[in-house]
């Protein structure tokens, strides 16, 4: 009998608070001048700095200018708290560049090392490896209620194939973190490559795999180019 990993089997990393919030600029601030311009993305480009430096929190910044009409740039935020998340938004926010960005994406989730007896580390770890790679592919990800009713040796078959595909693709790096009560999809998957179309071969992979007929949602998905932040914010135009 396959057995699941519970919390209390082993100590689990302190858990992280994951959040990918994307961002949109408003059209009126293209027609700005130059200067004006440049000087808002220098004073938002600070704000980003002072927290990207500091040792509250781990920022990436991705752009997604010409990839997605609904959004222009993305942050991957990692810390230890959700008062240290809010500081940070409120400080971005209340930036002159601030006042011209909705955000029409944002997920929420967490670290936690998988009941599942795995060897993707990704998948098992409590806390996050990211960054190194060019490209990012983002899903928020729900799966069936149908899923959860099911035996738990069962489950742990569907894992383990999951997983062995995923490894199939070694130069594709696999996160998962946990939304459970955070944020209204389970979990959100992030892919991180330096060649998209490991993304396309993966994916089409994962399909025929039975985890599939447990998907209920995985979408929006979000292709971002890993950037520094000046030039996420120069892709602004």
């Amino acid at each position: 009998m396959v057995e699941r990993i519970r919390d209390d089997d082993s100590r689990e990393p302190r858990r992280q608070v994951i959040n990918y919030t994307f961002y949109k600029i408003a059209p009126e601030w293209r027609r700005l001048e130059v200067n004006q311009k440049g000087a808002q993305r220098r004073e938002f480009g600070e704000v980003l700095a002072r927290w990207t430096e500091s040792e509250q929190m781990k920022v990436l910044a991705y752009s997604l200018v010409g990839m997605r009409a609904d959004c222009d740039m993305m942050l991957w935020r990692i810390c230890y708290s959700l008062e240290c998340l809010q500081e940070m938004q409120a400080e971005l926010m209340s930036t002159e560049l601030g006042s011209y960005l909705s955000t029409p994406y944002a997920y929420l989730g967490m670290t936690k090392r998988s009941q599942y007896q795995i060897g993707h580390e990704g998948m098992r770890q409590g806390t996050l490896r990211c960054g190194g790679y060019k490209y990012l592919s983002l899903h928020p990800f729900v799966k069936t209620r149908a899923w959860y009713q099911l035996p738990f040796e069962q489950r742990q078959d569907i894992v383990s194939e999951y997983v062995r595909i995923t490894e199939e693709s070694p130069d594709v790096r696999v996160n998962v973190t946990y939304s459970f009560g955070l944020d209204d999809q389970e979990f959100v998957i992030t892919c991180e490559s330096n060649q998209p179309a490991e993304f396309v071969d993966l994916m089409m992979r994962l399909r025929e795999s039975e985890n599939a007929m447990f998907t209920l949602r995985d979408t929006p998905v979000f292709t971002c180019l890993h950037c520094s932040p000046d030039e996420m914010l120069e892709r602004l135009g």
